[in-house]
């Protein structure tokens, strides 16, 4: 059986006040794509199909599209869990009927854990949907004392392999939303806990042929091959820059064993960080191929600049954010206290220029700028 999994979609997601709506669907399409091409047997989607609990109405509708696609026009049976990021009872609702027409959702955590069963050439594969949970949900579903996320996804993981013993099945795949202990993470996932409650060891999963993750975005297995994340399906931060956006293929054979592909997905428009002076940066927008990329921007520059961002949207028109490293000593910005304060005009202006250029004031320096502060006091204009 060809399996494909992905996961961290979050639909309806905006970076910095824009909506990567558009980008969003241009992956989407090529996911479609990659399913008919691959000719894979079933779809999974890890988990954080949204971006938030309530989804504006345009991401319900892009959902609803790629869904169509992949459930109608390509009879392809489709499992997803909610992750952190969704609400279990929105994504959840009418799933009995919608298992009916091949799409399976895993919303809340119920008080069985029954598997979406397909069969291939080989016989019977079980898939089992554990969706993102809290510690005390799992205490209240199942009035079972648990601590963490490891014992609560450790005993929801021991009543699956008790489900599978009793029923025989030969090959079987989890699917779950978690943080594996050991695993890279990046600045735009949201944190489950602090103090590192949320991570879970990855031998939980050992004993399943194959487990699809989500959480995570950066493409990567810990504990085995088989136990992997799909990453998301687009960039979502700075702090992604260097990951390579794919989706998994997994390709079981008769004995569960996994042949695993990822194929890459290729956005509109790349997420990256550029530094350097105004002026060169500039200069190489004019002729960048990419110039329509999202970017963060660090200028070098050493002095103060007029509209920076203006005269950088000019050729880089998705410049999101910008930094000014440059203009920072590095002793650190000094804090103003009430002694500085009353140091008077010449002093503070002393300490500014020192904090930002990294050097004193020489004596013409200071002649100028003791001129202009006399001028003021005095009222008269200077020249």
């Amino acid at each position: 059986m060809k399996i494909l999994h992905t996961s961290d979609w979050h639909i309806g997601r905006q970076f910095h006040n824009v909506s990567l709506l558009e980008d969003q669907a241009h992956v989407l399409d090529q996911l479609v794509d990659i399913a008919r091409q691959q000719a894979v047997d079933v779809v999974l989607i890890a988990g954080d199909v949204y971006d938030r609990s309530v989804p504006p109405a345009n991401a319900v509708t892009l959902l609803d599209h790629v869904l169509n696609r992949l459930c109608k026009e390509l009879a392809l049976p489709v499992i997803m869990i909610s992750g952190n990021h969704d609400s279990p009872e929105r994504l959840g609702f009418g799933a009995k009927q919608l298992g009916e027409a091949g799409l399976y959702i895993v919303g809340p955590l119920t008080n069985e854990l029954a598997p979406i069963v397909l069969k291939d050439e080989h016989g019977d594969i079980a898939f089992y949907g554990i969706p993102y949970v809290e510690p005390a949900t799992v205490r209240d579903r199942y009035d079972v004392e648990v601590n963490g996320h490891e014992e609560a996804l450790g005993f929801l993981s021991e009543k699956i392999q008790a489900d599978i013993e009793a029923k025989a099945y030969h090959r079987s795949v989890v699917i779950s939303h978690c943080f594996l202990d050991g695993a890279d993470d990046c600045e735009s996932e949201r944190p489950l806990s602090v103090g590192g409650a949320d991570k879970v060891s990855p031998g939980v999963f050992a004993p399943f042929n194959y487990v699809a993750l989500g959480h995570l975005h950066a493409p990567q297995y810990k504990g085995g091959e088989h136990i992997r994340y799909s990453g998301s399906i687009l960039k979502y931060s700075f702090s992604e820059e260097h990951h390579k956006k794919s989706v998994t293929v997994v390709d079981m054979d008769a004995t569960g064993s996994c042949e695993i592909e990822k194929i890459p997905l290729l956005p509109i428009r790349d997420m990256r960080c550029i530094e350097g002076e105004l002026e060169s940066i500039l200069e190489l927008g004019v002729s960048d191929p990419h110039a329509d990329d999202y970017l963060l921007v660090r200028l070098l520059d050493t002095h103060a600049i007029l509209d920076p961002m203006g005269k950088l949207r000019a050729v880089y028109p998705n410049v999101l954010h910008l930094e000014k490293p440059g203009l920072m000593d590095a002793r650190g910005v000094v804090e103003p206290s009430s002694e500085r304060l009353k140091k008077g005009e010449l002093s503070m202006f002393t300490d500014f220029f020192s904090q930002v250029r990294g050097e004193d004031l020489d004596d013409a320096q200071r002649g100028v700028i003791t001129e202009i502060i006399d001028a003021i006091h005095s009222g008269r204009e200077h020249n």
